[in-house]
């Protein structure tokens, strides 16, 4: 069935998913919820799809929860039990990026508010429209911040700059952003998606897609290591598997005989398992 909220583009082995709800400035439902989960699972699960963009159409990212319930908009969570905490929907997003064995690229092209923003954290790289703006609102909706945002937010930025924007609530501007590194690059809206195409292709063209999984889990995990030594470990076994894999005697072959590497191995196949104790949580 064709999703209803969303769009999606696989071209040159880049997914580009596209937030579709323009009329609403894509604001955040549980049927974009799900349809964004689906996506997710799907580019995992292909390999023909070696990087995912994550965009909006319209002149929105996404403005933030739909709030066309008024007071009760987050008064309900799917799936409720009344003997334990329901789980936020936003939450269970970023929990599958994190999951992601693709590098995943935000294109802000417009306003990203709430959910809006924090969605975007679990996301390797974001670019955004130089006229974007930002904002982690919650406070002002009388909430707190959500989708893990307590977690990601201080590690992108720093627990000071994250602090400020979550105590007052403000949106704040793309050059804001860009200083404070929640962003890498400011581009005019127009050009903003051939940036992020062009940064995706560069990944989906030039890196061997299991070391790219397999690097991507380990930088993420390693942010709450408590010791180097732990990354000295991963890293130790991350490069005994690869080093003896058909990838990385292609890699070298291409690179002493000055042409494109064609990577035989696939992420499907299984990434090595170079840290006991890194199977996913339950994140559904």
């Amino acid at each position: 069935m064709e999703p209803e909220q969303i769009t999606l583009d696989l071209t040159d082995h880049v997914l580009t998913i596209t937030l579709n709800r323009p009329d609403r400035l894509n604001a955040w439902t549980q049927t974009m919820f799900a349809e964004l989960m689906e996506a997710f699972e799907g580019a995992d699960a292909d390999d023909e799809v070696r990087a995912v963009i994550v965009t909006g159409a319209g002149r929105a990212f996404c403005a933030g929860a739909d709030l066309e319930r008024g007071g009760e908009t987050f008064t309900k969570r799917e799936h409720e039990d009344p003997d334990s905490i329901p789980r936020d929907s936003g939450g269970r997003l970023t929990l599958r990026i994190f999951e992601s064995t693709k590098p995943v690229i935000a294109a802000i092209n417009g306003p990203a508010v709430g959910i809006g923003a924090t969605m975007t954290l679990p996301m390797d790289i974001r670019l955004a429209a130089d006229d974007a703006r930002i904002g982690f609102v919650f406070v002002r909706r009388g909430i707190v911040p959500e989708a893990c945002s307590s977690w990601f937010l201080p590690r992108v930025v720093g627990i000071s700059r994250a602090m400020e924007w979550i105590a007052t609530g403000r949106v704040f501007d793309a050059q804001e952003a860009l200083e404070a590194g929640l962003v890498r690059s400011l581009h005019p809206k127009p050009e903003l998606l051939d940036a992020a195409r062009s940064l995706a292709r560069e990944i989906a063209g030039e890196a061997a897609p299991v070391s790219a999984a397999l690097a991507r889990r380990m930088l993420w995990r390693m942010l709450g290591a408590e010791h180097p030594m732990l990354a000295h470990r991963v890293d130790s076994r991350g490069m005994l598997y690869r080093g003896r894999s058909a990838d990385a005697a292609e890699g070298i072959a291409a690179f002493l005989e000055k042409r494109p590497a064609q990577f035989p191995d696939r992420v499907s196949d299984g990434l090595p398992d170079v840290m006991p104790g890194w199977s996913a949580p339950d994140f559904r």
